[in-house]
């Protein structure tokens, strides 16, 4: 089983300081929604991974996530795609559970249910903490440069750091980028078992 699993606020959809709290207030990023069901349509399941400390603050429902969590299959369906299943952290910091990010409970839960190694899954995220819990549960860490990795705010050099902390993550301009990047390995991968090697100077194609 091909596995990606991604966190939701600033990888999926826009990212807010106050919480998204509302079915209006989420918004999917350009191309993300393209994305998913670009990554389906190769052959890749895909989970969500998320804190929503907003359920334990307070700030919405479990109705009301439900209702975001909705309104993420319906732009989906559309599309071609679909999420699995949706793995979310309800509690406050001050709960202190083994869900939240950047501890990998949400990830370890993902590969009890699916029956995966953790190794073999990659984990998509857009802050220091989705690449910290993914990495502590055995998962290949990828970067994008949206939400709080955002370049307007957040540096090349900055980000490059950030990714630094957390060995062999790879970083993406955005979900879009991520999932250009694995539909290509895996061409080259499948290429290079039929022993068709790629050349500089290929030509139109790329490959003899």
């Amino acid at each position: 089983m091909k596995l990606v699993i991604l966190d939701r606020d600033g990888t999926i959809n826009a990212d807010r300081d106050d919480y998204v709290k509302s079915p209006d207030e989420w918004v999917a990023l350009p191309g993300a929604i393209e994305a998913i069901a670009r990554l389906n349509h190769a052959g890749w399941h895909t989970v969500v991974a998320t804190n929503q400390s907003g359920l334990g603050r307070g700030l919405f429902d479990m109705a009301t996530l439900n209702a975001m969590h909705v309104k993420l299959n319906q732009e989906l369906a559309a599309a071609g795609g679909r999420i699995d299943a949706v793995f979310f952290c309800p509690h406050a910091p001050a709960e202190h559970c083994q869900c939240r990010k950047p501890l990998p409970g949400l990830y370890e839960q993902i590969g009890e249910r699916f029956g995966v190694e953790l190794s073999d899954v990659l984990a998509v995220g857009d802050s220091l903490r989705d690449l910290q819990a993914a990495a502590a549960a055995g998962c290949q860490t990828h970067l994008v440069r949206t939400g709080k990795s955002d370049p307007a705010r957040l540096n090349e050099a900055a980000a490059l750091q950030l990714a630094a902390r957390v060995p062999g993550t790879e970083v993406h301009s955005d979900l879009a980028a991520f999932a250009e990047f694995v539909v290509q390995r895996e061409r080259r991968a499948k290429a290079i078992a039929r022993g068709v090697v790629e050349t500089p100077d290929s030509g139109p194609g790329g490959l003899h």
